[in-house]
């Protein structure tokens, strides 16, 4: 007889008030035949407070494919097991995502404990819209593939949201400043604990603020998306730069007929059809 294919858990923990525990995470954890930890030494306090038993191991950056294929053969000879990180939600920013694909490779049932995840806490309190958001999480250190993702950043409408370091957090704030601009930007500190703190300001008086200020504790930062009315002013210049014709070809190249393309150019122009029509005629 073959024996039936164990489960991954994907379990959320507290990522600061153990009061976030949730029922179910208790009991599964307690219920399942393994737990692997992204580190086994910080997690046997959360297990100790719970009065959890259950076999813990360690599946982390470093070891997540061999250690990833290990679990992989407990779950198909019909253990389940239960992944969990430092804090928050596994497999978001951590190597949880990697086990997750083997498992479903390898047709194996995965579902998610639902609970604390950081990047949703601070947004839901940073006073900027909710609506559209992306999820950047900690800026990569290689200097080119930084780069990249922060001229991305300059042209995003969303709502972006970061993890930091108190150690990185003046570099980053600066770069985002040069890059981007000034923009709002909440900075959440201590999620979910005694001192939490959300600062509601500019990447101006930010940069300013830590001048006199050291950073302390991980950061989430929620930064507001570019504007609308910004992208339409750049446009609006970009166009008074360019000759009528040109500006014209651009939309005759999009499809457009004669009449609706001088539409168009003397609305992104601020100014009407007909001279529009006399600038042509002079040129």
């Amino acid at each position: 007889m073959v024996a039936k294919t164990g489960t991954l858990y994907m379990c959320a923990t507290p990522i600061g008030n153990l009061e976030d525990m949730t029922f179910r995470a208790v009991r599964i954890l307690q219920e399942v035949d393994l737990i692997a930890a992204e580190d086994t030494r910080n997690s046997i306090r959360l297990l100790q407070h719970f009065d959890i038993h259950t076999p813990m191991t360690s599946y982390h950056e470093y070891n997540k494919i061999e250690k990833g294929r290990s679990l992989v053969g407990r779950l198909l000879s019909g253990q389940n097991i239960a992944l969990i990180t430092d804090a928050g939600m596994p497999g978001i920013s951590d190597p949880g995502e990697e086990l997750v694909r083997m498992c479903l490779e390898a047709n194996i049932p995965v579902t998610a404990i639902p609970g604390a995840c950081a990047c949703v806490t601070a947004l839901t309190i940073s006073g900027l819209s909710t609506r559209r958001f992306c999820f950047e999480a900690f800026l990569p250190s290689d200097k080119k593939e930084r780069k990249q993702i922060l001229l991305g950043l300059k042209e995003e409408t969303r709502t972006t949201v970061l993890y930091e370091a108190p150690h990185r957090l003046k570099k980053t704030l600066k770069e985002l400043y040069e890059t981007l601009g000034d923009r709002k930007i909440a900075l959440c500190r201590e999620l979910t604990k005694k001192y939490e703190t959300v600062l509601s300001m500019t990447l101006t008086e930010a940069l300013a603020y830590y001048e006199q200020k050291e950073p302390r504790g991980e950061y989430v930062l929620i930064l507001e998306g570019r504007s609308r009315s910004s992208i339409e002013k750049e446009e609006h210049e970009t166009y008074q730069k360019m000759p009528i014709e040109e500006h014209m070809k651009l939309y005759e190249e999009q499809g457009m007929d004669r009449k609706e393309a001088m539409k168009q150019v003397a609305k992104d122009r601020g100014v009407s059809k007909r001279e529009i029509y006399q600038a042509l005629l002079q040129g």
